[in-house]
């Protein structure tokens, strides 16, 4: 069955090689215009992947990826788009997108991040997902969630979260280094994504906050150790 991406390229001559060039790839895809059009879409069909470009009418990459994470925390987004400074990259990453391509990209380039993309996806069936414990806290990667028996923690994870986390609690109390989780969790090591992590480091070290027993340790230019009882 083919992988269904649902391509949002305001240029219609951009979009319309683009969509030749996935389609030969054997992929079928659906090509919206604008960011609202591509929202409504998104909500009619089920889509294996999806690729936005950032500046578009009616509604922002940026805005349709962060509706698109809140209804589906698992499928791929990656922006392609002509805007190339480090802020908006990070500000790409701090949506949720998975990747960031600057414009102009190579056809070949972008046909094997999308193969990379759904392989993984692919290869993660719910059967492997698992359950931990964390001192009082319990992790259901399953079910994206956190909890303690106080209830001074329950939180919602998104799905990247919980693969960083899943990831660290497979290495409890051992020392990671960076490119380590980069290359494992986000399947590269790169200064953008790099920054994205830290991001959710961040976040994870808030919801472990009401249990002092559980410490996620920055080593300063090596990587992090995720100190558990």
């Amino acid at each position: 069955m083919k992988a269904r991406i649902l391509l949002v390229e305001d240029d219609q001559h951009v979009g319309a090689v683009t969509k030749k060039r996935l389609e030969e790839a054997g992929y079928e895809v659906v090509h919206s215009i604008d960011g609202q059009i591509a929202w409504e879409q998104f909500q009619l069909r089920t889509f294996d992947i999806c690729l936005l470009d950032i500046v578009m009418p009616k509604k922002d990459g940026f805005t349709l990826a962060q509706q698109i994470r809140k209804k589906n925390d698992l499928i791929p987004i990656l922006f392609l788009s002509s805007k190339s400074l480090d802020e908006d990259k990070i500000a790409g990453f701090k949506t949720g997108a998975d990747d960031y391509i600057t414009k102009p990209y190579s056809m070949q380039e972008l046909l094997m991040r999308i193969e990379v993309f759904l392989k993984r996806t692919k290869n993660t069936p719910a059967t492997k997902r698992t359950q931990y414990k964390i001192g009082n806290v319990t992790f259901d990667y399953n079910d994206l969630r956190l909890s303690d028996p106080t209830g001074a923690i329950a939180v919602s994870l998104t799905q990247k979260e919980a693969d960083l986390l899943k990831y660290l609690c497979d290495n409890a109390n051992k020392t990671l280094k960076r490119e380590e989780i980069l290359f494992n969790v986000w399947g590269k090591d790169d200064y953008f994504l790099g920054r994205s992590m830290d991001v959710f480091i961040t976040k994870l070290r808030k919801y472990f906050k009401p249990d002092p027993t559980i410490k996620l340790e920055t080593l300063h230019g090596v990587g992090f150790r995720f100190n558990v009882p």
